[in-house]
């Protein structure tokens, strides 16, 4: 039988998906086939993956594309079976297996638990298939007591399918030794007996003055630990699946183009202005809500959202649309991409109350079209071609909606012979519902020298390679990855 570790944290945001893309990393370093797995996440931050019964395409945690991509083996829907992605404080719509099974709200997701978990476990049985080792993430914390009865994602998992713990803690936020030893403290007994040991992440500082820390925890716990992770601010380069994130990012320096990003309440795949953020010479800026947007930002581009209709009304109540009115008189751009694109439209119609009960929305009117949310979801990985620069593009669609209008006889690419996206006369302001424009290299180039940057010759990819075998080594270097990996049952 294919061996497994789980890596669960006392919160979330402890950093349990870098961990276990560097365990992907590392194992695969070693000469082992290794997956990731995670039987339940809950993001907006989606990728395409296989559907390796079918062929076809469904969606998974972008996390999950970064572990396999780690791991290197193409994503499949099964490493992510269940995938949440709220479109309200209190409802959902529920992604099993890569594809839309229900909207559930919070109160009435325990009633789903038996049909979600026979699909985790399926998953579970196809993902290690071939392996050597699979990586296993849990979600927020297992602490969560009062969640026991449905859950899938941690403890309830563990279980049923026999995979060993390692609990993550993280030092950088304080309280981790009250963290780790209540986890243990409030866990039931069968739970507490699946943890191997616990790992301290985020560690800034001098190292010897934790070796207290470390003995308290294994005197309130019994557990051993694994290590401790010092920080690693190349770890900011990769893809993040947590918009809680966006608050922390660090600022360009001196820069020549801010590019302001309105952080919309259901913001969408964020992580594709990653390429633009690691650029010398830009400063990306995610301004926060009740804050204007920043007047001297040549560009602001509208990002992804789960909720067009609502973002909208989010974006209007921070006046956030007064202040790309006078952006545009200045002669600033826009880009909007997915939902983004949909706003920059003149209106939004969802007949079908996809996204909620409101059916229709005026847009803010930079663009000469029209968008009506469909039942049908398009879940798809393309190529194209720039229909400006003539480079190459490749990237993903997930939305549900089309667009038509005027300005799409001024399209950002060309998929499949068929055009995409659209663009104002000016060519101040475009919309696509391509995600990882940016991450094509060429078309980053030519995109950012309009606005006078030089941008660096790195690639994108190859920098994303290139930091996971640096945090690789890391690990290698901080944590006791025999005996991490001998754990594994």
């Amino acid at each position: 039988m294919t061996r497994a570790i789980m890596l669960q944290g006392t919160g979330s945001d402890v950093g349990k998906t870098l961990l276990v893309a560097g365990l992907c990393r590392l194992a695969r370093r070693r000469g082992l086939q290794v997956r990731p797995f995670k039987p339940q996440n809950m993001s907006n931050n989606a990728a395409v993956a296989k559907i390796p019964e079918t062929g076809g395409d469904g969606e998974i945690g972008r996390a999950q594309w970064l572990q396999a991509l780690a791991c290197g083996t193409e994503p499949t829907v099964h490493m992510n079976p269940v995938l949440l992605k709220p479109q309200s404080d209190t409802a959902a719509q529920v992604i099993v297996q890569g594809k839309v099974l229900a909207e559930a709200q919070a109160a009435d997701y325990g009633s789903l638990r038996q049909r979600l978990m026979e699909a985790v476990m399926d998953s579970w049985a196809r993902v290690g298939e071939g392996a050597d080792l699979v990586v296993v993430e849990g979600a927020g914390s297992p602490a969560e007591i009062n969640l026991r009865d449905r859950d899938i994602a941690n403890m309830g998992f563990a279980v049923a399918a026999g995979v060993p713990v390692v609990m993550v803690g993280d030092i950088d936020r304080g309280g981790v030794i009250a963290a780790l030893a209540g986890t243990h403290l409030v866990l039931p007994a069968e739970d507490r007996a699946m943890i191997r040991g616990f790992i301290i992440n985020k560690f800034r500082g001098d190292l010897s003055l934790f070796s207290g820390g470390i003995s308290a925890i294994q005197r309130f716990t019994g557990w051993r630990s694994f290590g401790v992770v010092p920080w690693l601010r190349e770890a900011a380069l990769l893809p993040s699946e947590d918009s809680v994130i966006l608050e922390r990012l660090p600022r360009g320096a001196a820069a020549t183009l801010k590019i302001a990003v309105p952080m919309l309440s259901r913001i969408a795949n964020f992580d594709d202005l990653d390429p633009l953020r690691a650029e010398p010479g830009v400063d990306v800026v995610f301004v926060p809500p009740d804050q204007r947007l920043p007047e001297d930002a040549s560009l602001v581009i509208l990002p992804g959202s789960k909720s067009t209709i609502a973002d909208l009304a989010f974006l209007r109540a921070n006046g956030w649309e007064l202040d790309l009115i006078e952006h545009r008189r200045r002669g600033g751009a826009i880009v909007g991409l997915c939902g983004g694109y949909q706003m920059l439209g003149r209106s939004v119609a969802d007949p079908h109350g996809i996204e909620g009960e409101q059916r229709q929305a005026e847009g803010l009117g930079f663009l000469d079209v029209e968008t009506v949310i469909t039942p049908e979801k398009t879940v798809r990985n393309v190529s194209a071609i720039s229909a400006v620069h003539q480079e190459v593009l490749t990237g993903y669609e997930i939305h549900a909606g089309e667009t038509w209008g005027p300005d799409c006889a001024r399209p950002v690419a060309i998929v499949d012979g068929r055009t995409e996206g659209a663009m104002s006369a000016d060519g101040k302001v475009f919309g696509t519902y391509l995600h990882g424009l940016f991450s094509a290299d060429g078309f980053r180039r030519r995109f950012l020298a309009q606005f006078g940057v030089v941008a660096g010759e790195a690639s994108h990819l190859n920098r994303i390679e290139s930091t996971l075998d640096a945090l690789a080594c890391h690990l290698e270097r901080h944590l006791d990855c025999d005996a991490l990996l001998a754990a594994a049952r």
